[in-house]
């Protein structure tokens, strides 16, 4: 049986065989139907700026970058040049898999994005066919070399940095096998029907939750506060015995 061996040298030239292009085209359809519903000022796509995965977003600025010569906006993922809570969406397609510090990105894209901002991950599932094919061949070439991470762990990081997911997909149900490429329909109906935890694909939306700061005013008992308020007098207003005296007085010298 022929395998899907791969010499490529970049995710983005692997897309371009027929085992990538299989894949892309899920991950096209799927960040175009998420990324249509997402509002704000700014996005980002970090990585593969080849591919145009905000292309349907209705966000005005839009932009991608990576640390590649050519790339619109060349930049270390792990050190973004960008404000602190500047970005309202950001891209992360296989990004986490293929970088030796994945933490570091997640720390900076949640610096960067603002309160209820988006952050949509894509990554290859080792829980999969597309795994255990990874598992059984040297790791060489794209997409073998990368570190598939499992998806519990990446929930488990994204919640320490605050991030809440609000929706998680899996796609490409089909062996990475040439032969099994020409009959997806069957497979990935089936796929999605009887294992849908098992796609050679996830997507990951998560949103940034910041707690806000509710403040608690005591109760305050009125009778026992009336108590406690001073009983002086006020020097300025007179008491009301002394304005009936002065009345007297002065209806006395009328008299005379």
């Amino acid at each position: 049986m022929t395998d899907c061996k791969s010499t490529a040298r970049s995710l983005s030239e692997w897309f371009a065989t027929t085992p990538g292009g299989y894949v892309l085209d899920y991950e096209q359809a799927w960040f175009d139907r998420s990324v249509n519903d997402i509002f704000g000022y700014n996005a980002l796509q970090l990585g593969l700026s080849g591919h145009d995965f905000l292309r349907n977003s209705r966000i005005p600025l839009r932009f991608s970058g990576e640390d590649k010569t050519g790339a619109a906006l060349r930049l270390c993922a792990d050190e973004l040049p960008i404000a602190c809570g500047s970005l309202d969406l950001v891209l992360l397609p296989h990004m986490l898999e293929f970088s030796a510090q994945p933490h570091a990105i997640l720390r900076e894209v949640e610096r960067v994005l603002r309160a209820e901002g988006s952050l949509i991950i894509s990554g290859f599932n080792p829980h999969s066919l597309w795994g255990l094919h990874r598992t059984m061949v040297r790791r060489q070439g794209y997409p073998w070399c990368g570190h598939f991470i499992a998806l519990h762990r990446l929930r488990d990081w994204l919640s320490l940095l605050g991030f809440e997911v609000a929706e998680i997909s899996f796609d490409a149900y089909a062996p990475p096998f040439q032969q099994w490429l020409s009959r997806t329909d069957l497979i990935e109906s089936a796929g999605k029907r009887w294992w849908p935890a098992s796609g050679g694909v996830y997507f990951v939306h998560a949103i940034k939750r910041v707690p806000g700061m509710r403040l608690l005013k005591p109760s305050w008992n009125a009778g026992l506060v009336k108590k406690l308020l001073p009983v002086a007098p006020k020097l300025n207003n007179p008491q009301r015995g002394d304005t009936a005296n002065r009345d007297i007085n002065l209806n006395r010298l009328d008299h005379e």
